[in-house]
């Protein structure tokens, strides 16, 4: 086999994170025959890996141009304007691409020529576990989400006595029983907190609870279906328009408020209105994990940390880039597990007939083969 892999310098402002590791791509070169790894000068710097760390795994430590030049290359971020066009017919790139929210830079992708694996869209069934990156991600989001909080709060998270008193344990609310949400229950748990967890999915009630958080209940029909990816369906808009309203008291009671409902290419859904930040208490903390898509918060100001009558409002994009040590080495397992899946033949070659790379695949041969990110590019007449 003759494959070579570049890992370049990521760009994108705040990304710290790496596509692979010294150790990951060691273990990778130990175990294909004919590799080679082509890493930028500087590409793990963010994540705490010096070039010496890489050229003693066995990689080539390379400029920019040669980094893009690979078989395959692996990212992190989406590509930039530059980035694409130096990506050429027949490269292969894997990498989160935001399809949803960027449909244009797969489109400049597909007229690239590029074959291109979003690490988003890798189907949640159990095969591909080891593939997915967005609910590693989304599991450090989480936990970072409840370390900022209890760092911005002005009060103790745990119960405390002391000779001076006895301290109430903070109230932690968290919108969103997700992969994020339930992390970010379990780590304010953890750190002493009396949580309380709120989904739309009533199936998720087990699950909440479970962590020992108690399961928010509102006086309205909560069910609601789960797609195939596992997200909560939209929910109808009286409910959507309801649900504010009906979270206000839970949210009035609460020292802290995570939220992290969330569907992919879509507005998130309003769940704090402003009307509800008024009623909590000044000092109170909302970390809003759904600012990239606008916020479950309505006073929420994406990539800023604002204070709106007295309420701490953190509008974080890429909490994953503020712990690039571990959240490069789980990257980088989940897309040295994406290469080796589709390896044979004595070169990479994946099976676009298998799940897997069928959902995973952006564009190839010259297209765009995403259903839903065409539909966005070319809406129907319809939709127009």
């Amino acid at each position: 086999m003759a494959l070579t892999i570049g890992v370049p310098r990521e760009t994108e402002s705040g990304e710290a994170r790496v596509a692979l590791i010294p150790d990951v791509a060691d273990r990778l070169l130990a175990t294909v025959d004919g590799l080679e790894v082509r890493v930028e000068e500087g590409a793990g710097h963010g994540a705490y890996h010096t070039d010496a760390d890489y050229e003693a795994a066995g990689c080539a430590v390379v400029g920019r141009a040669e980094t893009f030049d690979a078989d395959l290359v692996a990212k992190v971020a989406p590509p930039s304007g530059d980035e694409v066009e130096r990506l050429n017919d027949g490269q292969v790139l894997v990498g989160f691409l935001s399809p949803l929210e960027r449909p244009e830079t797969a489109q400049a992708l597909a007229d690239q020529g590029v074959t291109t694996l979003a690490m988003e869209l890798v189907p949640r069934i159990s095969r591909a576990q080891k593939l997915d990156a967005l609910s590693a991600m989304s599991s450090i989001g989480g936990y970072r989400a409840a370390v900022l909080a209890a760092e911005r709060l002005p009060k103790f998270f745990p119960l405390l006595t002391t000779a001076a008193g006895t301290v109430r344990p903070a109230r932690v609310l968290v919108l969103g029983a997700g992969v994020a949400g339930l992390q970010a229950i379990a780590t304010a748990k953890r750190l002493g907190a009396k949580v309380f967890g709120y989904d739309i999915r009533e199936p998720t009630r087990e699950e909440v609870e479970s962590l020992g958080a108690s399961f928010v209940e509102l006086e309205v029909d909560i069910e609601a279906d789960q797609d195939e990816s596992g997200y909560a369906e939209e929910v109808e808009k009286e409910k959507q328009e309801r649900q504010p309203e009906l979270l206000k008291p839970h949210l009035a009671e609460a020292d802290v408020v995570i939220s992290t409902a969330l569907i992919p290419g879509r507005p998130a859904p309003l769940l704090i209105n402003e009307t509800a930040v008024e009623a909590m208490d000044p000092g109170s903390v909302i970390v809003d994990l759904a600012a990239p898509n606008g916020g479950n918060c309505a006073l929420t100001e994406t990539g800023e940390e604002v204070m709106k009558h007295k309420v701490q409002i953190l509008g974080p994009t890429n909490l994953p880039a503020q712990m690039p040590v571990h959240a490069s080495e789980l990257y980088a397992k989940t897309v040295a597990a994406m290469i080796e899946e589709g390896l044979g033949d004595g070169a990479f070659a994946p099976d676009f007939e298998d799940q897997i790379f069928a959902e995973a695949c952006l564009t190839r041969d010259g297209e765009v083969q995403n259903e839903r990110v065409r539909d966005l590019l070319a809406p129907t007449e319809k939709e127009a």
